[in-house]
């Protein structure tokens, strides 16, 4: 099969019908073979226009699912049943035109792993969302971009109709919860290659949408479990939180050592040496315990680089300060909150890429056991 296309449905009776004409319209002149799956979770009369539906056409397929129901978890089970080489996922509300799917399928073809049909590029249009739907869309458009990194490039990155090669997702497990799968997919199959294409959101024809506070909930949990199973991003929130804890334990042994009398500046130069040191070893162990040191002493050169690319931070803080401060003439506080988030990105990037960057030694590891190997087969021939 050339291609699959997945559609979720639940108490779609009115549109399951158009949408089925319209994709057919839009398929047969690729003359590639095809079909369609019906995700249905409705609890109308939904199932007996499918069933009518699968009558009429060998190509329509559709499952009733009666138990553990819900959008994303339609769509997964969609992709495990689709056996086209190319599978899309789309909406049944005809606001996810089917006619773009020649463009999409030509993109596939070129090179890309997924094909994102966007609102947000231009000749593309939101223009099916009232004022408070469109707020909600920007701010989980937003919140996506800003938790996860493999997001930033993707400018509709809550879209609910898009285009992917079924070998990347091959044996992949996915656990999506509420509505927006696709987020699911990119991250947990590692999606790179990724082209976006302009589309018009049209207004609905018939039923109403399935958007509620219950499951904007649900997406903010998803994006908190994708940050949590995504290696890449959760290293920044775990460098941060230590940071923060770093904070608490400066703060601590500050207090301590004033309480014994010790010399103020003292004090403070001794509560920032635990505190660095404290944060250091957290960041190993827990920030980036999937670098650890190749062997007992490896600690000690890390630390070293620790240290620098701290020092390093307060330089640029200062710098972000005073050229914000002076120069654009922001406020104290404003200035300092821009240098503290530079510093921040600031030593994370240097000590991922440097500090913590077992690259190198993984080489150095990788010819020394390469040279072992030669000597045992020289002996061997010997």
């Amino acid at each position: 099969m050339d291609i699959s296309i997945i559609i979720p449905t639940f108490n779609e009776g009115k549109n399951v019908q158009v949408i089925t004409e319209r994709l057919k319209e839009a398929l047969l002149p690729l003359n590639r073979s095809f079909d369609i799956y019906f995700m249905d979770d409705s609890t109308d009369r939904t199932p007996d226009r499918l069933s009518e539906l699968a009558a009429q056409y060998a190509f329509v397929h559709f499952i009733h699912r009666t138990g553990n129901r819900g959008l994303a978890k339609a769509v997964v089970e969609g992709l495990q049943l689709a056996s086209g080489k190319i599978v899309i996922v789309m909406d049944a509300d005809l606001q996810h035109p089917p006619e773009l799917i020649p463009e999409i399928i030509d993109k596939i073809e070129s090179g890309y792993e997924m094909v994102i049909p966007s609102r947000f590029v231009p000749g593309g249009s939101d223009g099916g969302l009232n004022g408070y739907r469109r707020f909600i869309s920007w701010t989980g458009r937003m919140l996506a971009r800003l938790a996860l990194k493999r997001i930033r490039g993707v400018s509709d990155p809550t879209s609910g109709y898009f285009a992917v090669r079924k070998t990347v997702i091959a044996g992949k497990t996915f656990h999506p919860i509420g509505w927006k799968v696709m987020l699911e997919l990119i991250v947990r199959a590692h999606i790179d290659k990724i082209a976006e294409i302009p589309y018009r959101f049209d207004a609905r024809s018939h039923g109403s949408s399935k958007m509620n506070a219950a499951e904007s909930l649900k997406y903010v949990l998803h994006l908190f479990r994708l940050v949590w199973a995504s290696e890449e991003d959760r290293r920044f929130y775990l460098f941060c939180m230590v940071g923060l804890s770093g904070v608490a334990v400066n703060l601590a042994v500050y207090q301590l050592l004033l309480a014994g009398h010790v010399h103020v500046l003292l004090a403070f130069i001794v509560s920032s040496l635990v505190s660095m040191l404290g944060n250091f070893f957290l960041n190993q162990f827990f920030t980036w315990k999937m670098r650890p040191p190749t062997n007992a002493f490896a600690w000690m050169p890390r630390l070293i680089k620790y240290v620098i690319v701290s020092c390093s931070g307060i330089g640029v803080s200062s710098a972000i300060v005073s050229l914000v401060h002076y120069f654009f003439h922001f406020s104290p506080i404003l200035s300092g909150i821009l240098g503290i988030v530079g510093g921040v990105f600031w030593n994370f990037l240097l000590n991922d890429r440097w500090t913590f960057n077992a690259r190198k030694t993984n080489v150095l590891s990788e010819v020394h056991l390469l040279e072992e190997s030669q000597t045992v087969i020289h002996h061997v021939k010997k």
